[in-house]
């Protein structure tokens, strides 16, 4: 459940400005996160990465818990992509490589464009995630 709460509120720095727009009695609440904007970014891009590497080290779990593979591998996806967006100032403080910093700004200015759409998938994401997890669980205390 917890992973759902951290996807949405990565999220919710994701799409600040889409939230801000349609809500701005959401700009008091966002603003007290936004200092941590950065680090928040380079945690979730970091738990991002080795989620993805844990989902494809875990492929058989995909014939025995489709819905549970998926949603692992789509939230570490999310977590990778708006974490490295989010916390490109701090992730590029540690890398001292030109080339791999430059490789880095290519990759942002792909996925920047889509930021907002990513933070909102991630809060959809981030919901399921506490959803599914009380229903399985519930599930799994029924049986």
């Amino acid at each position: 459940m917890g992973y759902g709460i951290w996807l949405v509120i990565l999220g919710v720095l994701g799409a600040a400005n889409l939230i801000i727009a349609k809500r701005p009695d959401a700009a008091d609440a966002i603003a007290k996160l936004t200092p941590y904007q950065g680090w928040i970014g380079a945690l979730s891009a970091l738990g991002g990465v080795i989620g993805i590497v844990m989902s494809i080290l875990g492929i058989g779990l995909l014939s025995i818990a489709p819905i549970l593979w998926i949603t692992s591998l789509g939230g570490a996806v999310l977590q990778a992509a708006l974490g490295l967006l989010l916390g490109v100032g701090v992730i590029k403080s540690f890398i001292k490589d030109p080339a791999a910093q430059a490789k880095m700004d290519e990759t942002i200015a792909k996925l920047a464009p889509k930021q907002g759409v990513l933070g909102l998938v991630a809060i959809a994401f981030g919901i399921w995630v506490i959803v599914a997890n009380v229903l399985f669980t519930a599930a799994a205390a029924a049986a």
